[in-house]
């Protein structure tokens, strides 16, 4: 490879990663900005959750089909129509002056944000074939994916609070259009496998059918309660299509999902650990930036600079840091340390108190919940990735962001329920506001610790044998990956 060629390629990778930090910004930095939302456009409190909502049931109900129709008809094509459908829906959602304009263009922004999402890790995968370029390029896709909610907060506070709430959407327009203008130039077309070879119209019925109304039963579950004959109901339904999608898939001759992929435990068990970490992680996100609002009096721009340390350590450890180690020591074996690093943090965060001061209470967690995640995320995305042959590289990618999003929205759902519970539970004995507030929220992190600690132990268990355990050379280890046969293979020789 050229220079000229290897530059160009790196230059695609911050293309793609432009348009994977617009869509993952525009999921976090709206939730700043729903007060302003609901009182410009007087939602209900229960209309105002569809603002999110819409968008999270579209975005977690397409990225495993988008995944897969970028093996099929080509990722750049998908990338492509992904980054044109999010960009004019964020342009619909900054010009609406209705609750029903906002939520239509909420639902057409995640479903361009899933088409560009969901194909965006094996296009990478694709283009940095070799191990140590490949670390490398995914500890920045991880930095970016992880960061980016971090900075959502920062970014719509500030926006929302210096111009108007219209401005979170209108500023993913010239990025959008950045992305998609260099995107043209410098990311190599590349021919799918064709239709013929997965074009499965019940499939894909059934499998977006499935995830979106999970999603949905999910997200409402908060609202109705999770025994609630509604939830039952349709989380049985969901449950039936997912159930009839992997029988359809394991019977017709060009499945949409081939379940080999579900034969890597290295896969199946990355994915499982990916979404249990993050349950917890977004619990933290939501839950503590209402810790802050609600308990400390922080304004939204103090929230966003609160959480500002977790962004800059996973920063620091993605880029750079997180690759050498993957490289050297192999991707199992830097996940454990991040892992209990992130299970740490959230210990110290059940642990605040009602009248917390940021220096002394909360900032060491950010500062141990930043350096996991920087460790853990980059070696899930390898892991994750190592198992898949070149013709599933979307599927693969599709799956672990869907890993992700369902993952995230059922532990948010889950922990909010709880500490909602908790809270009227204390005010009911006679406790202050505060003090109600802080019980509720002390459960959640508490849970959320235990679900990253099952993470660990999945993690110890499945994944120590994992295929990217290293072979001692003379200088420094060698890679081992998987071939298409899911076969251990050497990727790269030790120099």
């Amino acid at each position: 490879m050229t220079q000229t060629e290897d530059r160009s390629r790196w230059i695609a990778l911050v293309v793609l990663c432009a348009g994977m930090l617009m869509v993952i910004l525009d999921q976090t930095i709206v939730n700043v900005a729903l007060p302003s939302i609901q009182d410009d456009l007087e939602f209900s409190q229960s209309g105002l959750a569809w603002v999110v909502n819409a968008y999270l049931i579209a975005f977690g109900g397409l990225l495993l089909l988008s995944g897969r129709l970028g093996d099929l008809i080509g990722r750049k094509r998908v990338f492509m129509w992904g980054l044109g459908v999010f960009t004019v829906a964020s342009l619909l959602c900054g010009i609406a002056q209705s609750q029903e304009v906002l939520i239509g263009a909420r639902f057409l922004q995640g479903a361009g944000g899933a088409m560009a999402s969901a194909v965006i890790l094996g296009m990478i995968v694709t283009m940095f074939p070799e191990p140590r370029d490949q670390a490398k390029a995914i500890g920045i896709y991880s930095f970016v994916a992880s960061a980016g909610a971090s900075l959502g907060l920062l970014l719509g506070g500030v926006l929302t609070q210096a111009i108007s709430w219209h401005w979170i959407f209108f500023v993913n327009l010239p990025i959008g259009i950045a992305a998609a203008f260099f995107a043209v130039r410098l990311i190599e077309d590349e021919e799918g496998i064709g239709l013929d070879q997965g074009a499965d119209v019940p499939g894909a019925v059934l499998i977006v059918g499935s995830l979106m109304l999970g999603v949905y039963t999910i997200v409402e579950a908060a609202e109705n309660g999770w025994a609630s004959a509604q939830t039952l109901i349709l989380g049985a339904v969901a449950a039936a299509l997912l159930v009839g999608f992997m029988v359809r898939q394991a019977r017709v001759e060009h499945p949409l999902v081939p379940l080999r992929i579900f034969r890597s435990r290295t896969v199946s068990a990355a994915n499982v650990v990916q979404a249990l970490m993050v349950s917890g992680l977004f619990g933290v996100f939501f839950l503590g930036a209402l810790y802050l609002q609600r308990v400390l009096g922080y304004d939204a721009v103090e929230v966003g600079l609160a959480f500002l340390p977790v962004a800059l350590a996973i920063g620091i450890l993605s880029v750079g840091f997180s690759a050498r180690l993957i490289t050297r020591y192999g991707a199992a074996a830097t996940l454990l340390p991040g892992l209990v690093l992130i299970a740490a943090g959230l210990v110290l965060f059940a642990r605040i108190p009602i009248q917390g001061e940021y220096w002394g209470d909360l900032f060491p967690s950010m500062v141990l919940l930043g350096v996991g995640a920087g460790l853990s995320f980059p070696s899930l995305m390898t892991l994750a990735m190592s198992g898949a042959s070149p013709q599933d590289a979307g599927l693969a990618s599709g799956l672990i962001n869907t890993s992700v999003q369902v993952g995230g929205a059922l532990g948010l759902a889950v922990l909010a329920t709880l500490s909602t519970t908790r809270t009227e539970d204390a005010l009911a004995g006679g406790a202050t506001d505060a003090a109600a507030l802080v019980d509720g929220y002390r459960l959640a992190f508490w849970i959320a610790a235990g679900l990253v600690v099952t993470a660990v132990v999945i993690a110890a268990t499945q994944l120590r044998s994992s295929p990217d355990l290293l072979l001692q050379g003379e200088d420094e280890p060698a890679v081992i990956g998987l071939d298409g046969n899911q076969e251990p293979v050497a990727l790269d020789k030790a120099a």
